[in-house]
């Protein structure tokens, strides 16, 4: 690996990032003006099928199967590689200009929630489902939250990035963050062998956050790296993850908002959820054959 001297003075290469080049710059802030939809629920998601995407859709099909009425909401695809997040009202929304974004319009003022954990424990606490009501079990569930949202970043835009998506690869970044996510899955893994779920006994919001990273990656489905990190070896983390799966909820949350893969599992925007029999990309395609 070439010796690298940093400059005095960064200075951005537009060229520079890899596959995702094309939407990285050092500056926040808009790109153009577009005002972001509103359909017909109080309940807003602006997002795509992305891991961080499928917290929140997980998280409100959930309290609908639960019975909460209220949590019907209107998901809205946003493309990210056509720079949707730089609109001047997904901006407003989410002045990080990350996916997912949530608008509440059933308070006054509307209200904005940005960050998927944010989302989740917002969603948690409106609707009092999700999160235990025992102290003890409810800090467990929020430590494990918490713990995803500072862990996910070495897994995605570490090891992910430079095992993935950088221009070239080298042994040095590959090796540091194969090493950390390695660890997380050992911490995983360990807690899940005496835990049914994540803060004990009770499925939470702290599954529902964890589960759409670290179960796709224990299932190979991320970065095409299951073989490299050897990740049939952590069998606690194998056995929850099945289990997360199997739920109605979570089958249906995984849908919104997708654009890849089988296109019968591809459901683009979520408006009703009858949309889940009737819009699927295998459906939108044969109406248009």
């Amino acid at each position: 690996m070439t010796e690298y001297t940093p400059p005095k003075i960064w200075t951005w290469n537009k060229e520079n990032g890899g596959r995702f080049a094309n939407i990285n710059r050092p500056v926040a802030g808009a790109t153009h003006d577009k005002e972001l939809p509103v359909g017909k629920h109080p309940l807003q998601l602006y997002s795509l099928g992305t891991p961080n995407g499928v917290k929140v859709t997980v998280m409100l099909e959930e309290l609908l199967a639960l019975g909460h009425s209220g949590a019907e909401y209107d998901a809205w695809l946003i493309n990210i590689g056509a720079g949707d997040q730089f609109s001047s009202g997904y901006v407003a929304a989410n002045p990080n200009s990350k996916i997912p974004v949530f608008v509440d319009h059933s308070v006054q003022p509307v209200q904005r929630v940005f960050e998927s954990g944010a989302i989740l424990l917002y969603l948690a606490e409106k609707f009092g489902a999700f999160l235990p009501a025992d102290p003890r079990a409810r800090t467990e569930a929020l430590n494990w939250l918490f713990w995803h949202v500072g862990a996910v970043p070495f897994l995605g835009g570490g090891f992910g990035h430079f095992y993935a998506y950088a221009p070239a690869k080298f042994e040095y970044p590959i090796d540091r963050y194969a090493m950390e996510v390695k660890r997380q899955l050992d911490v995983l893994d360990r807690h899940l062998a005496e835990n049914e779920y994540m803060a004990g006994s009770e499925y939470s919001i702290a599954d529902m956050g964890i589960w759409p990273w670290y179960g796709a990656l224990v299932k190979g489905l991320v970065y095409d790296a299951g073989e490299f990190l050897q990740v049939q070896d952590y069998t606690h983390v194998q056995r929850w993850t099945d289990q997360i799966a199997e739920r109605p909820a979570v089958k249906r949350g995984r849908m919104v908002n997708r654009v890849q893969g089988d296109p019968a599992s591809q459901l683009h925007e979520r408006h009703d959820a009858s949309d889940f029999d009737t819009k699927t990309q295998d459906k939108v395609l044969a109406a248009k054959a």
